[in-house]
């Protein structure tokens, strides 16, 4: 039989530690997500990768915020978000910055997940839209790169917290390796 670990045998850094450990040069931008439990779940993501930042965008909550943190578990706390009225403002100051803009969205000519060819120590900022129109066809316009997750069933979508998580796995193993 196999002994599941307890939390304290994980070896987690506290709030403190992670705070001021090296981060991936990732942003997650969220382009006016809906749901407070997306939110919260792709700052849990991203405290889990040790990513740079969430940038929230437009109508997209941001902590503190009790439905937020009832799925972050903390994260809200620990990985450093900004607020933009507008997803252009962010990627603005992310080109401004370096980043290469990517855009999780099903578009013509789009780049299968699996295909995206990231560069090492690429700056990646990576952006989700809402859960019912997507990312924006402005914000498409203005992405250095547009990526979508090979599907194989009869929907065309995955939720947008899920769809994050499945992106930022592959760019996490590209930049680790």
């Amino acid at each position: 039989m196999v002994r599941k670990l307890k939390n304290i045998e994980l070896n987690r850094l506290t709030v403190d530690e992670y705070k001021t450990t090296n981060k991936l040069n990732v942003v997650v931008v969220l382009d006016n997500i809906r749901s407070l439990h997306n939110v919260g779940s792709v700052f849990r993501t991203t405290d889990a990768f040790a990513l740079e930042a969430v940038y929230l965008c437009g109508i997209t909550g941001k902590p503190p915020h009790k439905e937020i943190t009832k799925t972050a578990l903390g994260s809200d706390i620990s990985v450093d978000w900004k607020h933009f009225p507008d997803t252009m403002e962010a990627i603005a100051e992310l080109k401004q910055q370096g980043y290469t803009i990517a855009g999780l969205e099903q578009t013509e000519g789009s780049t299968l997940l699996n295909e995206w060819e990231i560069q090492p120590n690429e700056k990646i900022a990576l952006i989700a839209g809402s859960e019912v129109d997507g990312v924006s066809q402005e914000v498409v316009n203005a992405c250095d790169v547009l990526v979508e997750i090979p599907q194989h069933g009869t929907k065309h979508s995955l939720n947008v917290s899920v769809a994050t998580a499945v992106a930022l796995w592959h760019i996490v193993e590209a930049l680790r390796n």
